[in-house]
């Protein structure tokens, strides 16, 4: 199975409606009502998520039972009013809500687009391959930078309102991406969050390799060493064979330092024979870039950009207003 492009969501415009709903860890209110009130600015009506605002009633790094998170994100999938659903946060359950939702009635619903990242990586894979879903790897709503990083959101924003002005992704202004390995490559962008991709190896709702893909790979407070044993999962189970190009984002909190991590990187992925970009600006990180999954696109090492094909998101559509 090669890497595909996806089926793209419409662009967004204000007055549409969009889902906000927590698939992962509980959210605080006060970062969750900031988020919200940012999507509103830009013209949007707010769904939320009948759980949004949940906890797990004995695990606590949970918005809610597996249940309860995945019918809220069911109903704003088919929610005929929403052009978008939204995640308030990532950090620990995605995996947990795939074996509860109906991918079969999700087929039913028209395109529309997933926003997210981290844990998120677990549901924009599973889009990817039971809906063929385009999806955005992009700030979630409750957390601190997304009210504070004004260049984060802008680039969202941009995304989402005009994405024919996003289709030539670099690192964020004033910062520079790095050459770990030259050459261009074409393929179609995938990944997201190491340590996500690496717990889904052989699980359902997952491909079986990153064949013709743009790999994304990030994460955050992992030890070298850890990093180390995920990166070298997926290369000894062949998961990595004919992947296209590797674009790394942040590592930030991984220890001991950013230097070896860059080490680590050119000894796993040089070897692969494709072309490496670092430090690209996506992840765990001020300012992070939104990044479409599912989008064909050319990688160029040397310069350090992505080309996308076409614009993140097709053209806007009228939703049903009962």
């Amino acid at each position: 199975m090669t890497a595909r492009p996806g089926t793209r969501g419409p662009r967004l415009r204000p007055g549409d409606a969009v889902g906000v709903v927590a698939p992962c860890s509980p959210v605080a209110g006060e970062l969750l009502d900031a988020g919200l009130d940012v999507l509103r600015g830009w013209g949007l009506e707010v769904v939320e998520g009948e759980h949004l605002r949940g906890h797990h009633p004995r695990l606590p790094y949970l918005a809610g039972t597996d249940a309860d998170r995945a019918a809220d994100l069911q109903r704003a999938w088919l929610d005929p009013r929403t052009a978008a659903v939204f995640c308030a946060r990532g950090g620990d359950g995605a995996h947990r809500v795939l074996d509860h939702l109906d991918f079969a009635e999700l087929r039913r619903a028209p395109a529309k687009t997933l926003v997210g990242f981290s844990d998120v990586t677990a549901l924009h894979e599973a889009f990817a391959v039971e809906l063929g879903a385009a999806t955005l790897h992009a700030p979630v709503l409750a957390l601190e930078s997304f009210t504070e990083d004004t260049r984060a959101t802008e680039h969202l924003h941009t995304t989402l309102f005009e994405p024919e002005r996003a289709t030539v992704l670099t690192a964020p202004g004033g910062e520079a991406a790095e050459t770990l390995v030259p050459g261009t490559a074409r393929g179609v962008t995938m990944g997201g969050n190491l340590s996500v991709l690496n717990d889904s190896l052989a699980a359902p709702h997952s491909r079986p390799s990153a064949r013709g893909g743009l790999l994304l790979l990030e994460d955050v407070n992992e030890d070298v060493s850890r990093i180390d044993r995920m990166l070298t999962q997926l290369l000894r189970s062949g998961w990595l064979e004919g992947v296209a190009g590797v674009l790394l984002g942040s590592w930030q909190g991984c220890t001991p330092d950013a230097a070896t991590v860059r080490t680590l990187m050119l000894e796993r992925l040089a070897p692969l024979g494709v072309p490496v970009v670092g430090e690209f600006g996506f992840g765990h990180r001020p300012a992070q870039i939104t990044v479409p999954l599912g989008a064909p696109a050319t990688v160029d090492a040397d310069a350090r950009t992505l080309t996308l094909d076409r614009p993140a998101l097709g053209p806007p559509v009228t939703r049903h207003r009962p």
